[in-house]
Order: structure tokens, then sequence, then C-alpha cells
């Protein structure tokens, strides 16, 4: 065991995340601009500045001059302001927001289990959610006919909260990282084929709105799933941030972090808790989206060249909202009409950065 304390956060390493929150921030901003700008409908970008100033000026006259229908007058001003306001700007901060989630999600979950390939889709906690989700959209359609955004999120927490649970029990079992890795693609088949029984005894609607969400997708956003979102994740990810100190002393040792006063018992629920409840709504809001959780987190332990919770959750949250903006931007318009699953993306670039971690990892051990 390592008998030092979590060594404070040296200048070098506030240094090198100002660097890479600034890049990671001008990347974001570019993000935003090429989003909003890209379409069947072409918009200059010298007409969403002023779109984006007058709305600005809209809302502070709302709230301040009682000017009520101020922003509804702007965002109806031209078809052009309405796809903006209403389809791009929704879908890219959804993007973004869920993206960061997922980010802050596969970090706590690497920290929990102490192992570089832990992540919500790799160890079928994704896969839990979307079982919760599916079985809450088959059976209570009957009773409930508009699902509200709180109603999935809670279904998906539970699920993940379960998967999270099992898959715990059986780390304890075994410490090899491959075959954590095989438990998690069996506890995804498992969810899966529960998911699969439940819509052998689904209507023809239920099937189409399941297949719908399921496949994965940042289509549909409004302003009501994007205020939803970002309530739940934000308020997440700081608390996640607000234990960083724990989370460090935690990735010592269990014994270790007991000895500084760490309630590891109250502690581990407290990771568990958070990181299901993020993983859970962005299964809820935007259906599976795989290899996020795990890609990113490791993209910024390099970047950082440094492991230190206070520095890797924020970033992580950014990286993440960078890596989904962006390649939600090639889903909807690389083969455009078509939109591609955002799955399918995300796995396109998440995937080699996982690969190469492992091959990685594989030869510093041969080496020792």
């Amino acid at each position: 065991m390592i008998s030092q304390r979590p060594a404070n956060i040296r200048f070098a390493d506030t240094k090198r995340f100002t660097c890479v929150v600034i890049m990671l921030t001008a990347l974001f901003a570019l993000g935003v601009v090429v989003n909003v700008n890209t379409g069947s409908v072409s918009v200059p970008t010298s007409e969403i500045m002023k779109m984006m100033t007058d709305a600005l000026r809209a809302l502070i006259s709302e709230l301040v001059g009682n000017d009520v229908g101020a922003i509804e007058r702007v965002i109806n001003a031209s078809a052009e302001s309405k796809i903006v306001f209403r389809v791009r700007m929704p879908r890219m901060l959804l993007a973004a927001i869920l993206g960061g989630g997922l980010s802050v999600s596969g970090f706590l979950l690497q920290a929990f289990f102490r192992n570089p390939i832990a992540g919500p889709f790799v160890l079928g906690i994704s896969s839990g959610a979307k079982m919760a989700v599916g079985v809450t959209m088959i059976f209570l359609s009957a009773y409930i006919k508009d699902f509200s955004s709180a109603s999935l999120i809670a279904a998906a927490f539970i699920g993940s909260m379960i998967i999270t649970g099992a898959v715990l029990l059986f780390s304890r079992k075994m410490q090899n990282m491959a075959m954590l890795l095989v438990i998690g693609i069996m506890v995804g088949y498992i969810c899966g084929a529960v998911t699969d029984f439940c819509i052998a005894f689904a209507n023809d609607q239920d099937i189409v709105n399941l297949t719908n969400w399921s496949i994965g997708s940042f289509s549909g956003a409004d302003w009501k799933s994007v205020s939803t979102s970002a309530t739940v994740i934000l308020l997440a990810s700081l608390a996640a941030w607000m234990i960083s100190k724990p989370i460090e002393a935690y990735s010592l040792g269990e014994g270790y972090a007991s000895s500084l006063g760490v309630n590891t018992a109250a502690f581990r629920i407290v990771l568990i808790a958070v990181s299901s409840l993020l993983s859970g709504c962005v299964t809820a809001m935007a259906g599976p989206v795989s290899f996020v959780g795990i890609a990113v987190p490791h993209i910024v332990r390099s970047m950082l060249k440094s492991a230190k919770p206070a520095l890797v959750i924020p970033t992580s949250f950014l990286c993440g909202a960078v890596f989904c903006i962006f390649c939600d931007l090639i889903a909807r318009t690389a083969f455009a009409p078509t939109e591609l699953q955002i799955g399918t993306v995300t796995s396109a670039f998440g995937a080699p950065v996982v690969v190469w971690m492992m091959l990685k990892r594989s030869k510093r051990e041969a080496h020792q």
C-alpha cells in the first residue's frame, strides 16, 4: 500500500490543465458554430451571430423589462431562426450535456473498479438502463400515455443501479481485466435478451417507439429535454467533483482511504449512485451511446498527464461534450439525408482508443 497522502495539485498540473481547457473550449466554440451552421439549410455565420444577439436581448427584456413573448418573437422571426432555435441548438446542447455526463460517469466507474476499461457501455450498465426503460415503455404504456423525461430517467437509473450491483458482485470474484470485460459483455447480452422477450408481448406502436429510441440518437431534442438533462447531469457532475479528494484516496486502496477518514461504505454508495444517475440520464434521453465513457477519460488523462480527479472530472465533461457534438455532426451530415446512429460514430472513434489503451497496458505489464 502506498503510504503517502494524495499529492497536492502542482503548478505544472494547473498550467497544463489551463492549456487543455482553453484548447477544448476553442474546439467547443468551433463545434457550436459548425453544428448550428451545417445542415440542409445553410445559415451564414453572421446571421447566426445576429440571431444569438437578438435572443440574448429578448431574454434580458423578458427577465428585466417584463416583455412577455420577446423570445418567441425572435424564434419565429424567420424560417432560418426556427431551424436554428428549435432544431439545431437544442440538439447540439443535448449532445454536449449528455456527452459530458457520460464521460464523467465513465471516469467514476474506472475510479471505483480501479480498472481502465470500466465504462457504462462496456460493463453492460447502459444495457441495464435500456432494459429498464424498455420494460417501462412497454408495460406502462397502457397506463401512462405520455412518458415524462423524469420517469424515463428514474427507470434508467434503477436499471443502471441493478446492473452495477451485479457487475460489482462479479468483480469481487475476479480481478482480471479481460474477465471483467467478458462479464460486462455477458450482462449486456442478458439485458438485451430480457428486452427482446418483453418486445414479444408489445403492440406494434410500442415496438416502433422502443426501436426508434434504442438506436441511439440526439435527434428529436427540444428545450424541455435540454433543461431536464442539464439539471440532472450538471448537479450530478458537480457532486462528483465535490468528492474528488475521497476518489483520489480511494484509488490508492480502501484501507488507505479509511486511514484518511473516508467512510468507504457510504462513499461507494455515493459513487455508484452518481455514476448510475449520469449514465441512466444519458440512456433515457438519447438511447445507448457506446465507448464515450471509457475512451474520453483516457484521452483526458493522456492530455493532462495526470489522474487527479479534481482536474480530470471537469476536463472529462468538457472533452466529452466536444467529442459528442462533433460525432453528432458526422452522424447527421456524413451521408445526408440518411442519418447514422450516434453509437456507430462514437464506436468508430472510441473503440480504437480502447484497443490502443489495452495494448499499451499489456506492453507495460510485459516489461514489469
